[in-house]
């Protein structure tokens, strides 16, 4: 139920990919928590930003402009649309690659009420010109507007009433200092703990009228990925499961049945990471091997496995970036039940990685 938007159509096509479709997109309009008290996870930023709206509206003052940093589908746009419940304000929301010219930003601007909030996500791909424009909204409340050409150009000030900017993005790093230094407040969005995406699917669940039992949402929270998202569109795909071969009940077996239909496995991992360990394993004996090469393997764009298909393995542990190249680690070949080449196995039946 925790959700943001995000562009890339390679990921959204995934099962397990953290992007919003067209069908994401609606669901999540029904399933998103409307206030603080009811959003699962997140803790510290949940504990930090009521402080900061408490005061605000304590003060009859608009919130200080928030920053939302961390992976598509934790929560940056609902938490937006929560800061605009909580402050009893109207929400405006635009993306970074929708402003490509300050006049696109100045219009935007120039039609916002007192205290309205506006969401710009993914506000790190904005053009320069239009930052540029936004740091004098967000610090005075002011932008010039250029009227004009060449020498016989000038600069008319705009008054702008008070706002509450909310970016969100999932690159922070690639925002200017000068930029980032003029949020009041900046929260990074982790991902959830198993037992966290157990509620999210409880509450979704319920929401959607689906019945589930304990174990069937731990086993659909183990495969998530530590994302809401993730978490809530395989909790659709079991219940889709659930009706057709089932009574409709999601237990444990039905999850695990339903999951392995659509290639999930315990781990969260599908067909293309695991195409990816299994070129990396089978083929290049581990690695280390380049990305390209790689990609090749697996028939995939050099950008798909990198993007894609290698952060999680790397959150996981299961392959590792090295100057030499990708190399996988003892867990990948845990998981996929190989050996390594080059192990032996001890006198207690143990294998040695290292064949010492």
């Amino acid at each position: 139920m925790n959700w943001d938007d995000t562009t890339d159509s390679s990921a959204a096509e995934r099962l397990v990919g953290a992007s919003a479709d067209r069908e994401d997109q609606a669901v999540e309009a029904a399933l998103r928590p409307k206030d603080l008290d009811e959003f699962i996870g997140q803790e510290k930023v949940r504990e930090q930003l009521d402080l900061v709206l408490r005061a605000a509206r304590a003060r009859g003052a608009t919130a200080d402009h928030v920053l939302l940093s961390g992976a598509p589908g934790l929560g940056k746009t609902t938490l937006s649309m929560i800061i605009a419940a909580e402050m009893e304000a109207p929400i405006r929301i635009t993306s970074g690659p929708a402003i490509q010219h300050a006049g696109d930003l100045a219009a935007i601007l120039s039609s916002l009420q007192e205290g309205e909030v506006l969401f710009l996500d993914e506000i790190h791909r904005m053009s320069r010109p239009a930052e540029e424009m936004l740091y004098m909204a967000m610090e005075d409340f002011r932008v010039d507007v250029i009227v004009g050409k060449g020498p016989g150009a000038t600069a008319i000030p705009l008054e702008l009433p008070p706002f509450t900017l909310v970016g969100a993005t999932t690159r922070a790093g690639l925002l200017p200092p000068p930029l980032r230094d003029r949020f009041g407040f900046t929260a990074h969005m982790e991902f959830y703990e198993p037992a966290e995406l157990e509620r999210v699917i409880h509450r979704s669940a319920h929401l959607l009228e689906v019945q589930t039992e304990p174990e069937g949402a731990a086993e659909i929270a183990g495969r998530s990925r530590g994302t809401p998202r993730i978490a809530n569109r395989l909790l659709r795909r079991v219940r889709d499961y659930a009706q057709v071969k089932a009574d409709g009940l999601i237990t444990k077996d039905i999850a695990a049945a339903a999951l392995a239909v659509y290639e999930v496995d315990e781990r969260g991992l599908d067909r293309l990471d695991r195409g990816v360990l299994e070129a990396l394993l089978k083929l290049f004996g581990g690695g280390p091997v380049g990305l390209s090469t790689l990609a090749v393997a697996v028939g995939e764009e050099r950008e798909t496995v990198e993007e894609v298909a290698e952060p999680f393995l790397v959150r996981e542990g299961l392959l590792a970036r090295t100057p030499r190249g990708r190399v996988a680690t003892p867990a990948a070949w845990a998981h996929l039940g190989l050996t390594p080449p080059g192990s032996r196995t001890t006198g207690n039946g143990q294998q040695d990685l290292f064949g010492a």
